[in-house]
């Protein structure tokens, strides 16, 4: 899994440039002050790999979250992929009124599953 958090629009000169280049392209195509504010927030990109069971059901991949301002709430974001899919990337953001309004991720868990049976599973170290 791979996390992102883009905090504001300032482009900083002293930013290493693997992190000025991951501020870029989540800006990418932004032109206006709005449509820039609108991407601040936090994306994660989960990559995953299942070639043993490829071919045996639609995958499904689950990214249940809570934020700060949303106290024990738990929200939840899906992505699927037909059957035949070995492996691939999901990208998830949490970004624009619902990161502002909700606050930041706190505490995520992230669940692959194939046809009804899980595959894999990890979680952030606050998961209950």
């Amino acid at each position: 899994m791979k996390q992102y958090h883009l905090r504001d629009l300032a482009a900083n000169t002293s930013d290493q440039p693997m992190m000025r280049m991951e501020k870029e392209r989540y800006l990418y195509g932004a032109v206006s002050w709005a449509e820039q504010r609108d991407r601040l927030g936090q994306y994660y990109a989960l990559l995953w790999d299942d070639t043993a069971g490829a071919g045996q059901g639609d995958v499904e991949l689950i990214f249940q979250y809570q934020q700060g301002g949303t106290a024990s709430v738990v929200k939840q974001m899906t992505k699927s992929f037909p059957s035949s899919t070995a492996k691939g990337v999901a990208e998830f953001a949490v970004i624009g009124d619902d990161y502002f309004k909700g606050g930041k991720v706190l505490t995520w868990k992230a669940t692959l599953r194939r046809g009804k049976r899980e595959v894999a599973s990890r979680q952030s170290y606050l998961w209950r």
